[in-house]
């Protein structure tokens, strides 16, 4: 099959979770003797035209300009650009800037769509943008041919929004087996004395909630906030838990080394998402065997099920470290690692795409032989 990915800036990965995708996919599918093209921004560090058997395609992007305006401009151009590559399948990774030209898109091509997260939830975004994300989704949810759920909640979701059908395929992580006490002098803790919490700096992450919790409980543990905290939101958290030296606000880490001996070693984890799929911080601390305390909501429970602790509020939270130690939920521990070696491995997660791709391509070969 010939195959491109859009909707990212690029490979290999030098952002985030999509980008980090498409570089395991895109090589994993030319390993299996596809041609697979990705869309990279003009301005990516990698400027090679292949990466490990894929084609790289740059595209003019202009978001160093204009900022999200810039990201229309390129997805724009990467779908001009497709017109004219005679593609047997499309893969867009998210909807949120390329979904209104929907109908730019080659017609002979298959366009699947992951749809990620339910991007209008998210209270950064202005009320009118908020509903400029909706009609979006929805014109990404109804224009393609197929559509891909990372996480079982936003694939029922579409099913009740949309009367949409999805097929459901996770995100993936690898297992982390090689942990190293020395890293923790750094960060001024000691193993399995202190807890963590990492997200982006914004309301529907619940770290204000968290950090609540911490505030009102009596026990003086440090937790670490990790995340890049010079923003608007940072810096009233910042001001508001400023009397509570336990809460260290210790910024952006993205040294995935220090990140998972951080984990590993941490009494509890908080995940306090509750917006979007499945999160790939979530999988990389259960790959990092942390005790996962997680917000209670249906997308942190469709991957966590029953090996988790939930919160729902601050008192919550304050009960939970009171009464939850990691070594009394070591079990819980496990359950999760397993789930990363058994089902949210990234081997298993590209057999399913390309399995997905087959079948696509199948359907529609016999579409076009009646």
């Amino acid at each position: 099959m010939k195959v491109a990915i859009l909707g990212t800036r690029g490979v290999p990965n030098y952002y985030g979770g999509f980008e980090q995708f498409a570089e395991f996919f895109s090589v994993y599918l030319a390993k299996q003797g596809h041609e697979v093209y990705c869309y990279n921004s003009h301005d990516h560090p990698f400027q090679n035209q292949n990466f490990n058997g894929v084609n790289i395609i740059h595209q003019y992007d202009p978001e160093y300009k204009f900022g999200t305006f810039g990201q229309f401009v390129y997805d724009f151009n990467c779908i001009i650009d497709s017109r004219k590559r005679d593609f047997d399948i499309i893969l867009q990774l998210g909807y949120t800037s390329n979904s209104v030209w929907h109908f730019l898109l080659p017609k002979k091509s298959i366009i699947i769509t992951n749809m990620d997260g339910l991007e209008w939830k998210r209270t950064k975004y202005s009320k009118p943008v908020q509903q400029f994300l909706k009609f979006a989704e929805r014109l990404a949810a109804i224009n393609s041919d197929f559509l891909v759920s990372d996480s079982l909640g936003i694939q029922k979701f579409l099913e009740k929004k949309y009367k949409k059908e999805s097929t459901y395929i996770a995100y993936g992580a690898y297992p982390f087996s090689s942990p190293n006490e020395e890293f923790l002098k750094e960060y001024n803790v000691e193993k399995g004395n202190y807890n963590m919490i990492m997200a982006r700096f914004e309301p529907e992450n619940n770290m204000d909630m968290v950090l609540e919790g911490v505030a009102l409980n009596e026990d003086k543990t440090p937790i670490l906030v990790i995340g890049k905290h010079m923003t608007k939101y940072g810096e009233y958290l910042k001001n508001k838990f400023k009397g509570h030296e336990n809460i260290r606000f210790v910024g952006g880490i993205y040294n995935l080394e220090h990140l998972n001996n951080l984990r590993y070693f941490s009494n509890l984890y908080f995940h306090g998402h509750s917006v979007g799929g499945t999160n790939p911080s979530l999988l990389e601390a259960m790959a990092s065997r942390a005790l996962v305390i997680a917000h209670n909501n249906d997308f942190n429970k469709g991957i966590l099920k029953e090996n988790s602790h939930y919160f729902s509020s601050a008192l919550e939270v304050k009960n939970i470290l009171n009464t939850i130690k990691k070594n009394d939920n070591l079990q819980l521990v496990q359950n999760n690692f397993d789930s990363i070696v058994n089902e949210f491995n990234w081997e298993k997660i590209n057999g399913e795409y390309l399995q997905l791709f087959e079948e696509c391509y199948s359907k529609s070969n016999k579409r076009k032989q009646k």
